[in-house]
C-alpha cells in the first residue's frame, strides 16, 4: 500500500478495528430472502429496506424516505426507493451514491455449499459467501462502514452525500427512472439539495479478474424478451395427443433455435451491423489489460470458453452484444419422468447491447425475425414476441475528475494502478443519472472476478470488504481536492 495520508489514516485504521462488527452488519444484511424477481418473497424486500433505512438513521442522515412506487400489477406492490442526505455544505462537492438491495433467487438445491441466505465467513480462505455479498449488499454497507468510521472519530466527510438505494435492479429497476426524472426538477439538481450534482457513484460491479483492481467505463445495455406459444386449453397426455396435435414445446424450442447458434454468433439479420466498428486504438487497450483466459476460466468455474486469447475474450465481453437463453416457462424440470405436453410455453431470452445499437430498431429487428421464422413452421399454434424490459448501454470518459480520483484511490489501498475496463453486465439506471443529473458517473468495483454473483457461492473477499470502506472513503477526499 503506498503512504497513507495523513487525514486518511485514522479512517483507515477504525475501519479495521470494526471488522467484526462490519461483518455481523453483512450477515443481518444478507439474512433478508430480498429476490426482487420472486413475488413470494416481496416482502422481504420491504423488510431488508428498513433495516438499511434503520443503519441510515444511526449515521445520523436527514431526509430519509422510502419512496413508494405503486404496484408492478394489482395486488403486488413495488419495494421502495430509499432517498437520503448526509451534509448540506455550500461550499462541498455533493456526490451521489447508488447500489440496489435486491439480490438474485438463490437456494440450497441449486448446488451452494452453504444457506445462501445465511452468512458464511470462511476464515481459512478470508471468504464471505452468500447472496449479495458482492452484488450488491457488501458495497452499500462499504459505504455506510467508510462513513461510521468517520463519525465515530467526529470526522466530517469532504462531500456532501445523497443515497439512492433501490430494492428493484435485479428486476430491471423498474419506477427508478420515473422517480430520479420526478427528484431532478431542475436540470443537475437531486433530491432537496441547492447545489449541482459533481459526481455519481456506483459500486455495483467486479474487477476483471482476481488480481488488479479496475474502474468501469463503460457497460452493455440489455434488453429482454419472451416469446409464447400457445397451444391446446389445457396440458394433455402424450400417449393419447403426442403426434396428433401441435405442440407449443416443439414450436418453441425451433424457434429459440434462429436466435444463435452454439458459437455465440447472433443469427438475427440486421444486429451485427449496428455495431460500431473496431478502432485500433481500441485495440491497443485490450492489449495492456492485465488478464489471461486462466481467469476468465477461474470465474466461470469452467473450461468452456469459447476463445482463445485475452483480447477476443474482453471483445466479446464488454463491446460485442450476445444473446442468451434463460428459460422455459411451463415446462417440466423436476425430478422423474412426465409426460406431459405443455398446453403453453414461454422462452425468455435476452440481448445485451453495445455501441451503437438502437434499443427501438433492435425490437423491431428481433420481433419481426421471430414472426418470420414462426410462419416458417406452419404451425396451428399461436405465438406472441415481445419486450419484457430494456436498459440502455453506457460509455464514459475514463479521465475526467472522477475516475481520477477513483483511479488515485485505487492506487492507494490496493498499491496499483486500476485496469480502464469496460463491462459486459447492465446497471439500468447509469443513463439516467448522467442525463437527468448532467453529472459524469464512474464506477468503483469492491468486488473481485470470481466472486459469483448471481451463481452459486456467491462471495466477497474479506480484504475487499474492509477495503471497499478505505478505497470509497479515499475517493470521497481525492475528489474533493
Amino acid at each position: 500500500m503506498s503512504t497513507v495520508p495523513e487525514q486518511l489514516q485514522p479512517i483507515f485504521e477504525q475501519l479495521d478495528k470494526n471488522t467484526d462488527s462490519n461483518i455481523a452488519k453483512l450477515a443481518k444484511a444478507i439474512s433478508f430472502k430480498a429476490v426482487s424477481a420472486d413475488e413470494s418473497l416481496r416482502q422481504e424486500c420491504f423488510k431488508k429496506a428498513d433495516y438499511i433505512q434503520s443503519l441510515l438513521e444511526e449515521l445520523n442522515c436527514t431526509d430519509i424516505q422510502q419512496f413508494d412506487l405503486g404496484e408492478e400489477k394489482p395486488g403486488l406492490p413495488l419495494p421502495p426507493v430509499i432517498l437520503a442526505r448526509l451534509g448540506t455544505s455550500p461550499t462541498k462537492k455533493t456526490v451521489v451514491v447508488y447500489a440496489h438491495m435486491d439480490v438474485q433467487p438463490a437456494s440450497i438445491e441449486d448446488g451452494w455449499n452453504t444457506e445462501p441466505f445465511v452468512l458464511h465467513h470462511d476464515k481459512e480462505n478470508g471468504l464471505l459467501i452468500g447472496r449479495g455479498s458482492t452484488d450488491d449488499t457488501g458495497p452499500l454497507l462499504a459505504w455506510l462502514n467508510m462513513i461510521e468510521a468517520h463519525q465515530q472519530l467526529n470526522k466530517e466527510l469532504p462531500v456532501n452525500l445523497i443515497f439512492c438505494f433501490e430494492s428493484m435492479e435485479e428486476s430491471g429497476s423498474i419506477g427508478l427512472e420515473n422517480l430520479i426524472k420526478e427528484q431532478a426538477v431542475v436540470s443537475g439538481y437531486f433530491y432537496k439539495t441547492c447545489s449541482k450534482i459533481d459526481a455519481v457513484a456506483i459500486s455495483d460491479n467486479y474487477w476483471l479478474g482476481t488480481t488488479t483492481p479496475a474502474l468501469t467505463y463503460g457497460l452493455r445495455g440489455c434488453n429482454y424478451y419472451q416469446i409464447k406459444v400457445n397451444g391446446p386449453k389445457a396440458d394433455l397426455h402424450s400417449g393419447v395427443f403426442g403426434g396428433c396435435i401441435a405442440e407449443p414445446m416443439i414450436d418453441l424450442v425451433q424457434l429459440l433455435s434462429t436466435l444463435v447458434s452454439s458459437q455465440g454468433e447472433i443469427l438475427i439479420p440486421g444486429v451485427k451491423e449496428m455495431v460500431a466498428p473496431v478502432t485500433e486504438e481500441e485495440k491497443d487497450i485490450y492489449k495492456s489489460i492485465k488478464y489471461s483466459i486462466e481467469e476468465f476460466n477461474e470465474s466461470s468455474n469452467s473450461e468452456t470458453c469459447l476463445f482463445d486469447n485475452k483480447e477476443d475474450i474482453l471483445m466479446h465481453r464488454w463491446r460485442m452484444p450476445s444473446l442468451s437463453v434463460h428459460g422455459i416457462e411451463n415446462a417440466f424440470s423436476g425430478p422423474g419422468a412426465k409426460t406431459v405436453i405443455p398446453a403453453t410455453c414461454t422462452g425468455k431470452f435476452s440481448i445485451r447491447t453495445v455501441p451503437h445499437i438502437d434499443s427501438a430498431k433492435l425490437d423491431a429487428i428481433v420481433i419481426d425475425h421471430v414472426n418470420k421464422e414462426f410462419a416458417k413452421l406452419n404451425s396451428k399454434n399461436t405465438m406472441t414476441c415481445e419486450l419484457i424490459h430494456d436498459g440502455a448501454y453506457w460509455y464514459s470518459d475514463p479521465f475526467n475528475d472522477s475516475f481520477t480520483a477513483a483511479s488515485k484511490a485505487t492506487e492507494l489501498v490496493w498499491g496499483q494502478k486500476p485496469d480502464l475496463t469496460r463491462e459486459g453486465g447492465s446497471i439500468p439506471i447509469t443513463l439516467t443519472f448522467e442525463e437527468q443529473l448532467k453529472s459524469s458517473v464512474v464506477l468503483i468495483p469492491c468486488g473481485r472476478g470470481n466472486d459469483g454473483a448471481h451463481s452459486i457461492n456467491e462471495k466477497i473477499d474479506l480484504e475487499n470488504y474492509v477495503k471497499g470502506g478505505k478505497l470509497l472513503g479515499s475517493y470521497l477526499y481525492y475528489l474533493a481536492e
